[in-house]
């Protein structure tokens, strides 16, 4: 053979290769099976079929989550050479999947991701938000008057859950 030659060489399948499917005749193909979600991507362009060796509705665990270093650019966090130093650690969500408890259903006003009880003012709430007291959508006839209003109930207040004891307890009008 000369130096530019190509030599081909052929194979014959394994006798276990060239079973085929009674059914159809079509020879039984290899199948894959993929136990991370990170090689779905991977293999769904390129395999007819594989199987999943977990569950790829399971929650994410976010502790396994990586933090990335590199900071957004623009972020307004430039010093005097121009260099962005943000040395806050963000955490963004690209992505969610499904309901969120306490923004898509009912929930109590201390509770409320749309308005954080601990950032927003107290006597803003969101169509899904209830009295914590009166267990009444908000704004309840309490919300802001009389003093202490119901907008400031949480449960991490002890005389906010007598009250709501005692509401409970008191006949329907």
């Amino acid at each position: 053979m000369g130096e530019n030659a190509i030599n081909v060489i052929e194979i014959s399948p394994s006798s276990s290769e060239k079973v085929r499917d009674s059914g159809t005749g079509i020879p039984i193909s290899h199948i894959l099976c993929l136990k991370n979600a990170n090689d779905i991507k991977l293999f769904e362009e390129s395999e007819e079929c594989f199987i999943l060796d977990f569950d790829p509705f399971d929650p994410i665990d976010i502790s396994k989550l990586s933090v990335s270093e590199k900071p957004a650019a623009g972020d307004g966090d430039d010093d005097d050479d121009g260099n962005d130093n943000d040395d806050d650690a963000d955490f963004v969500v690209l992505a969610e999947k499904g309901q969120v408890a306490c923004r898509d259903y009912p929930h109590s006003r201390h509770l409320c991701m749309k308005f954080p009880f601990e950032t927003s003012s107290h006597e803003s709430f969101c169509e899904q938000c209830y009295c914590y007291v009166c267990d009444s959508p908000a704004p309840c006839s309490s919300w802001t008057e009389p003093k202490p209003a119901h907008c400031h109930a949480s449960e991490q207040d002890g005389n906010w859950k007598f009250l709501r004891k005692m509401m409970k307890q008191r006949p329907e009008v």
